[in-house]
């Protein structure tokens, strides 16, 4: 009877250390939202093979969403993307018009300030052909300071990573 009694006390300490630790609700959402808010303008970046991939970011909906418009010489404007960051209660989410012609929606797993790190994963999508249709998965924004972020989109297809684009921008304005 105490084994089982201490077996089943293990197993509640487990699982609410597990809750504490679940990452799908960032400790601070609103912090990670203001930290993109802070990114509105235009950024660029500059490829190994002189290419430019160009970003702006809008605060809109008197400031409910931040809009990522991105574009780059390598695929030309009409393969432009749209990302819109939002608060969802205390979640933290993005939804992603993808060039692959589906949209993910992904939720912040965490957001460590110290570090200037947000980390998104996949939650859900329209637009799939099927559950391992080819779409971006995961994204990790670094943020080192007022004029300077990167970021990492990983892609999945088949059910696994297939690339990640990895981009480091400067701010123009």
């Amino acid at each position: 009877m105490k084994h089982a009694l201490a077996a089943t006390i293990a197993s509640l300490m487990i699982t609410c250390s597990l809750w504490a630790a679940d990452s799908s609700q960032p400790a601070d959402a609103a912090a990670a939202f203001a930290q993109l808010k802070s990114l509105a303008g235009d950024w660029e970046s500059k490829a190994p093979d002189g290419s430019k991939s160009r970003v702006r970011y809008e605060v809109v909906s008197a400031g409910s969403a931040v809009v990522e418009h991105f574009e780059t010489d390598a695929l030309g404007p009409a393969n432009a993307m749209v990302t819109v960051f939002y608060l969802e209660g205390d979640h933290l989410r993005l939804t992603h018009y993808c060039m692959a012609k589906n949209q993910p929606r992904m939720q912040a797993l965490a957001f460590d300030k110290s570090i200037g790190e947000l980390r998104f994963a996949f939650l859900d999508a329209t637009g799939l052909s099927s559950p391992e249709a080819g779409h971006m998965h995961n994204a990790t924004f670094r943020f080192v300071d007022a004029d300077h972020f990167a970021t990492d989109w990983q892609f999945f297809d088949g059910g696994k990573p297939k690339f990640s684009e990895s981009t480091q921008y400067t701010r123009v304005r």
